[in-house]
């Protein structure tokens, strides 16, 4: 009985001890998070991804050596890295980093400035393929090893390094999207647990691969959109790879296309283009006017707008920059001189009138802030010189866009028009630039200033309403624009002379009330104490905030006092000291024979 209890007791102790060894610690990364912040700390907040992968080569250095697996000394030795290596976290950055930096060398290859030549797309796609193996490796480990948030980032991360392998290699376009698609789905459902900070960025992830899905979706067919709907509509690393592929595929199909461009038409005029660098920035900057003409005027977002001009002024610049090295070629040819320069007017005046409508944008920006009656927490209001400034700015590019089409000898009907057009313009401006000036002397209680400039704006806007009531004139919104600016001068020209009656009927009272509590005697002057002076009693000494003496805290400066003088020292005992002779080691002179001879 008592050796059938010992064995059973044995039998229970080696279970347990079978079941401890089962029981085996999960690792825990939160991949996303440590990725996004290496990138962001080491270059890819700016695009510099030779950093980035600079940083990752000393990172795994630092977990080599901190984890005592280095490859041997002289002749390189490398050691695996499987299940039963992994004893810690460590092992699994090590594994992560060795695809990111693969990753990064192929991304930096790709940002080279005029791309990556044969050669280098060869080592761009192996270091892809690297890249994809050890995030494969990683997300098999992550399984085995990690907990169940950990592998589903791990495969998150696998997928979105497989597709963006065969997005490079431009094949497989159906299984690239498979990967692209599983990607973003681990990451939506990754978004809606965890504390904020990974919800946020797992919303953020799900935003970057969103435009490689759809331009998937293009290349498959199930859905037809324009490749310059994609450009610029998600920011981080995720998007550079399609940027680029997407600005290389646009700038062949405009070299493509440019070969069509063999003129520019402006008012009437036929100015002939040569240059292949000239139409493709011609080219170029009408796809990007196309996408504000035709939205509509409310359809895009401001900040939008402001870029696809900032991206219109760029190609025309580019496209006046080889204009004028032409000319700086053309040697003494006048014929190609007169068209070049006539190309070259032609196109500053649509920079000029781009300009103008840029500049109108941030003066609607500028007014829907200024006509707000509460200003959103961290938003800061328009003040009415801000919009003098603006409308400064545009009456400066009217009168010089009017300068450059009347510059020429012989003017058609059409640039008559447009010049009248321009002169319009900026009667209109000069209007509301009168309007929120007297905005500005208004707020500064300054009321006869801005009285007149009321009446002056009302004047102007009446000028331009009956050069607009001419037969030829269609411009209804101006129309209607000029009618509101006038309703608004009357109104405020009212408000601002009522005002400025009650403040004159109010100044007598104010001055009888200031003159009746002026007093001839001299008041008795108190004795000023200071605050040190009274701490048992409950006074302030700061005083009034609207008065201007100074606080009585203490006497400053402070006043002078006495300061005992230092004792003078004289040193009398110098004289009566007999000091020891010194003689005896003092260095004797020797004498020769003669002069012990002769003294």
């Amino acid at each position: 009985m008592g050796q059938g209890d010992e064995a059973s007791a044995m039998e229970v102790d080696e279970k347990k001890s079978d079941n401890q060894e089962q029981i085996v610690p999960k690792f825990s990364i939160n991949v996303l998070q440590l990725l996004k912040s290496a990138q962001l700390q080491h270059g890819l907040r700016h695009r510099d991804y030779t950093r980035y992968r600079r940083y990752c080569t000393a990172r795994l250095r630092r977990l080599y050596k901190s984890l005592k697996f280095t490859h041997g000394r002289g002749k390189y030795t490398r050691r695996a890295i499987n299940e039963s290596t992994i004893t810690d976290v460590r092992f699994l950055h090590v594994v992560l980093y060795r695809a990111e930096r693969a990753w990064s060398h192929a991304m930096e290859k790709r940002q080279l400035p005029d791309g990556p030549n044969s050669h280098q797309r060869i080592y761009l796609l192996g270091r892809l393929r690297k890249a994809v193996k050890w995030a494969t490796l990683f997300a098999q480990l992550c399984a085995i090893k990690g907990d169940r948030r950990t592998s589903l980032e791990a495969e998150a991360y696998a997928y979105y390094m497989r597709g963006t392998l065969l997005f490079e290699q431009d094949q497989s376009w159906p299984t690239a999207l498979i990967n692209f698609r599983s990607a973003r789905d681990v990451y939506e459902e990754l978004g809606k647990i965890g504390d904020t900070e990974n919800q946020v960025l797992c919303r953020e992830r799900v935003e970057e691969l969103e435009p490689s899905i759809r331009y998937c979706l293009h290349k498959v067919g199930e859905l037809n959109i324009q490749s310059s709907e994609l450009l610029d509509s998600g920011k981080g690393p995720a998007m550079d790879l399609l940027n680029a592929k997407l600005e290389a595929f646009m700038n062949e199909e405009k070299s493509q296309q440019a070969a069509t461009l063999t003129e520019f038409t402006w008012l009437g005029h036929k100015f002939p283009v040569n240059n292949a660098k000239t139409r493709v920035s011609i080219l170029k900057a009408r796809e990007l006017e196309k996408d504000i003409d035709n939205s509509g005027s409310d359809s895009l977002i401001p900040d939008r707008k402001l870029n696809l001009f900032e991206k219109i002024f760029t190609a025309y610049h580019d496209a006046r920059s080889s204009i004028r090295n032409d000319l700086a070629t053309a040697g003494n040819a006048e014929r190609v001189k007169d068209e070049l320069n006539g190309l070259d007017k032609a196109v500053s005046a649509v920079l000029g009138h781009r300009t103008i409508e840029r500049n109108q944008v941030l003066v609607k920006i500028a007014k829907s802030k200024f006509d707000k009656h509460r200003v959103d927490k961290g938003e800061k209001g328009t003040q009415p010189e801000e919009l003098v400034r603006l409308y400064d700015l545009l009456i400066q590019n009217t009168s010089d866009l009017s300068d450059l089409v009347s510059s020429g000898r012989d003017s058609n009907p059409e640039e008559v028009a447009f010049s009248e057009e321009c002169t319009l313009k900026g009667l209109t401006f000069r209007a509301k630039r009168c309007f929120y000036l007297a905005k500005s002397y208004s707020l500064a209680g300054k009321r006869a200033e801005a009285y007149a400039l009321f009446c002056h704006s009302r004047s102007l806007a009446d000028t331009a309403v009956k050069r607009l009531q001419t037969p030829n004139s269609n411009d209804k919104v101006l129309m209607e624009d000029l009618k509101a600016l006038v309703d608004d001068c009357r109104v405020c020209s009212c408000i601002e002379h009522a005002t400025g009656i009650m403040e004159e009927e109010k100044a007598p009272k104010d001055l009888s009330k200031g003159v009746s509590s002026i007093s001839l005697s001299k008041p008795a002057k108190k004795p000023e104490r200071f605050l040190v002076e009274k701490l048992d009693v409950y006074e302030s000494a700061v005083g009034d905030p609207t008065s201007k003496v100074a606080p009585s805290i203490e006497q400053f400066p402070p006043p002078f006092q006495a300061v005992p003088c230092n004792p003078i020292v004289q040193d009398i005992a110098f004289g009566s000291i007999e000091f020891p002779s010194l003689e005896n080691r003092m260095k004797k002179s020797k004498k020769g024979i003669l002069s012990r001879l002769w003294g």
